[in-house]
């Protein structure tokens, strides 16, 4: 009953989750006026595409400042991309995002100077306004950025947590998630500085998959599971954190790392990710310890819990896995 009941409630779940995260959106306002000049500045809007419409949200400045598109807007794997120009001074300007109180992403935005000195900032639904002739302190955007791609991306979640599930050793919990973490990082690295570029939607499918993976070993018993996961887990946890790696690298690419700080900027995503997936094993295991003292009297076991959420994991990865593997088609 137990197996039934955590099914039904991610199955209900699953209908309000989209397959693929939502990734957040990119504003960037460069100033391009010399010194005799009037203010002048070009205006960058990367908008999310999630299951082939765009997100409801756009960018709105202050009304006597006239936007002059630059070319047709483009389409990339995730995102509208549109270029403008404005006859006035963003950087010290109003700038809103109309629909963002309404949806579940967030906007990076950044203010470059004529000197290529940038500030970074977010912008999230509870506060879609800034005032950027005030608000001047620069923000650690991308950490942040990185802990909403880890905890609201559903399917990463599911496999931290399946890991957590899978192995009850502490010192080989700590391993396999150690693992885990360094492919993710390796691949991610390595995605962004284009030595290694592949298509993002077999990705994404093939990452539902290992889910489908983990959740069949969890389902079953431990005599019945594959060699490698019952005797290196950690090797099983690196070689799909490859694959993980690549599907985070998707966000980044959609909103692009500055040239002069890359390497920080790729860093401090990366330590968001992993405080992310800190959160969620610390939250886990939260639950895990209030079924317990709640059922230790009834006839149910943490088992029951284990069991269940693996049956869940499985069924929900698997629509997931069709779903994106339907798109390819």
């Amino acid at each position: 009953m137990t197996r039934i009941l955590w099914a039904l409630l991610f199955l209900g779940c699953s209908a309000m989750v989209a397959a693929d995260e939502v990734r957040p959106a990119y504003l960037q306002l460069t100033d391009v006026h010399s010194a005799e000049e009037e203010p002048l500045y070009e205006v960058l809007w990367k908008q999310p595409v999630v299951e082939n419409r765009r997100l409801p949200i756009e960018p709105v400045f202050e009304p006597n400042c006239e936007l002059q598109p630059l070319g047709p807007p483009s389409i990339t794997a995730n995102a509208l991309v549109q270029r403008w120009q404005a006859p006035c001074d963003l950087g010290k300007a109003v700038v809103s995002i109309k629909g963002l109180s309404t949806s579940l992403t967030d906007v990076m935005l950044r203010v470059v100077d004529v000197k290529g000195d940038f500030n970074n900032f977010i912008l999230r639904p509870a506060d879609p306004s800034i005032d950027l002739s005030i608000d001047t302190v620069e923000s650690v955007s991308y950490l942040i950025i990185g802990v909403e791609h880890l905890v609201f991306g559903l399917d990463h979640v599911l496999f931290v947590i399946g890991l957590v599930l899978f192995i009850r050793a502490p010192w080989m919990l700590l391993k396999t998630i150690t693992a885990f973490t360094l492919a993710h990082s390796i691949t991610l690295a390595l995605s962004i500085f284009e030595i290694v570029r592949l298509p993002q939607a077999p990705v994404e499918a093939v990452i539902a998959l290992s889910i489908v993976f983990l959740a069949r070993e969890l389902a079953q018993d431990e005599q019945q599971r594959s060699v490698l996961t019952r005797g290196q887990p950690w090797l099983m946890a690196f070689v799909f954190g490859l694959l993980h790696g690549l599907g985070f690298a998707g966000a980044l690419s959609d909103i692009g790392l500055p040239e002069d700080a890359i390497g920080m900027s790729l860093l401090l995503f990366n330590v968001g990710i992993e405080l992310g997936q800190l959160i969620i094993i610390a939250l886990f295991l939260l639950v895990a310890r209030m079924w317990h003292l709640l059922t230790k009297r009834l006839n149910y076991t943490e088992a029951h819990l284990y069991t269940g959420t693996a049956f869940a994991m499985g069924i929900l990865a698997s629509y997931w896995t069709i779903d994106r593997t339907l798109l390819l088609l």
